[in-house]
């Protein structure tokens, strides 16, 4: 009881800023999602090198095949890395790979970078830092590890609230996995449960260098003013870096900001200027000997059918990004237009709720029941969570009764016997479309702490190809087939009972789960 008494400082959630959406959508197909490109670089691929994963075992089967095949990188940003021997065998294919680049003839080429939080990654005398430090002090000068703290975890504060409860203050969120110019999309961590029984999403772009460099930048940004895992066990900042904990926090926040939005707006000016040039060259006064040339040299590229625009939600540090283009594709979704909304757990800001239900699209949401959210079973405090995550669901549903919204919003529960769910995402079908024209794949959540507190990215894939549309179709079909319709006779359920100390306290501290 004491430790929700240690968050009494935060329970005051701060007051959101309002940012004006982006230009409406144009009216044309999958061209319509461009004006996405005045906020974020646009890079555009052929949708060949897209493939959509939808099991943890083959996403763990193709994070060890990469590994092992890296020459140039390995960048890997996760919340943690587990410490079990499927993780254990991860770090061995980076033992493996870092050792054979060592051999090979010159300095070796292979240099990995991996960013963690801070507070999960520390989290037990066994943790992610005793995982990695073997790495550390046999590869010094090829491995980074870098341990992202929140600024806004500092002070007392930071003396009072114990482990595991101190996370709820924010978390680096993010997850990418890059291997030279291959790209993994995710919202799954490095640990077991989500390399064998807890259902995720996962897309691969291969050969995507210009993705994969903005991703490696943005990584490093973040790393830059992380805490630096040393040999020892140790942390300690980059010298003449401001401490994201002892130092000015204002000072610490600007600095961050300025670093991230480098990466975004550099890698901007890039695509543009790439696009411009593709543009001009594939006019129909540009010579002829110029293209023939380009044929011949094997440098002229497909046309591409296929959009990836990065989204980027980093609160703490004034980022918006993701927020404003996800506010702004539910606000311009159009009257029989779909949209396949997933999240592990089902926690919408107020933005997002008051959108869904106040817009003209159709809504199939798909969440956790209580048997397959994460935190079902848990210990002391913890265990309560799934129950609130009901009582949040139950106050939605009811609401959307109220508004007899209930054939526009559905709600469906994934449930699978003995598993967890922790999807998250949208799929965007435009009115008359049987096929998905945008996805968004990535680490949040849509609720309060996505939003406010923790670091995210996620992309917008945007496709015309037929068959990748298809791909995106199955993989919403395949979890949402493991759903079942929420009605009033849900909540009746015994197993749907919420404690009055629940539904008292879940407005309060919703803000952090």
């Amino acid at each position: 009881r004491s430790s929700w008494l240690l968050l009494a400082p935060l329970l005051t959630p701060p007051v959101p800023v309002i940012t004006a959406p982006p230009c409406s959508l144009c009216p044309e197909g999958a061209h319509r999602f461009q004006w996405i490109r005045n906020l974020v670089p646009e890079f555009g691929i052929c949708s060949s090198h897209v493939k959509v994963l939808s099991s943890p075992a083959e996403f763990y089967e193709l994070l060890k095949v990469q590994i092992k095949a890296a020459k140039q990188r390995v960048v890997m940003a996760s919340l943690y890395l587990g410490t079990g021997l499927l993780e254990q065998e991860l770090v061995y294919c980076l033992e493996e790979a870092l050792e054979k680049s060592l051999q090979a003839k010159g300095s070796p080429d292979l240099r990995v970078s991996i960013l963690l939080d801070y507070t999960r990654g520390s989290r037990g005398r066994k943790n992610s830092r005793t995982m990695l430090i073997p790495l550390l002090q046999r590869f010094p000068e090829q491995v980074r590890v870098s341990l992202f703290h929140t600024p806004n975890l500092r002070g007392l504060l930071r003396l009072l609230i114990p482990e595991r409860f101190n996370e709820t203050i924010g978390l680096q969120h993010i997850k990418v996995y890059l291997f030279d110019d291959n790209v993994i999309l995710s919202g799954a961590n490095l640990s077991d449960l989500y390399f064998t029984n807890r259902q995720d999403r996962y897309v691969l772009l291969r050969d995507s260098p210009e993705i994969a460099d903005f991703f490696t930048e943005l990584v490093d940004a973040i790393g830059d003013v992380s805490l630096q895992l040393q040999q020892d066990d140790t942390v300690q900042m980059t010298e003449g870096m401001v401490h994201p904990y002892q130092g000015d926090k204002v000072a610490y926040c600007e600095i961050a900001n300025r670093k991230v939005m480098e990466v975004i707006n550099s890698a901007r000016t890039r695509q543009e200027l790439l696009h411009s040039k593709t543009f001009h060259s594939s006019q129909p006064g540009s010579s002829l000997l110029s293209q023939q040339g380009s044929q011949t040299s094997g440098s002229l590229k497909p046309e591409p059918d296929t959009w990836i625009y990065p989204l980027i939600q980093m609160k703490p540090f004034g980022i918006q990004i993701d927020e404003m283009v996800t506010e702004t594709l539910l606000t311009e979704a159009e009257r029989d237009a779909r949209i396949y909304l997933t999240t592990g757990y089902f926690n919408l800001t107020q933005a997002y709720m008051d959108l869904i239900l106040g817009t003209r699209a159709e809504y199939r949401i798909l969440l956790a029941s209580p048997e397959v959210n994460g935190f079902f079973g848990a210990k002391g405090v913890a265990g309560a969570i799934p129950a609130a995550y009901v009582y949040i669901e139950q106050q939605f549903y009811s609401e959307v009764c109220y508004l007899q919204q209930q054939e526009r919003v559905q709600l469906q529960e994934y449930s699978r016997a003995g598993w967890t769910f922790h999807a998250k995402g949208l799929w965007l079908y435009l009115a008359g479309s049987d096929l998905p024209c945008l996805t968004l794949i990535g680490s949040p959540n849509f609720g309060y702490r996505s939003v406010h507190r923790d670091l995210e990215a996620q992309v917008a894939i945007v496709t015309e190809n037929k068959a990748l549309q298809q791909q995106l179709h199955q993989e919403q079909e395949h979890l949402y087939l493991r759903s079942g319709v929420v009605s009033t006779s849900t909540f009746e359920q015994p197993n749907r009972y919420v404690k009055l100390w629940v539904k008292l306290v879940t407005p309060l501290i919703k803000n952090f789960f």
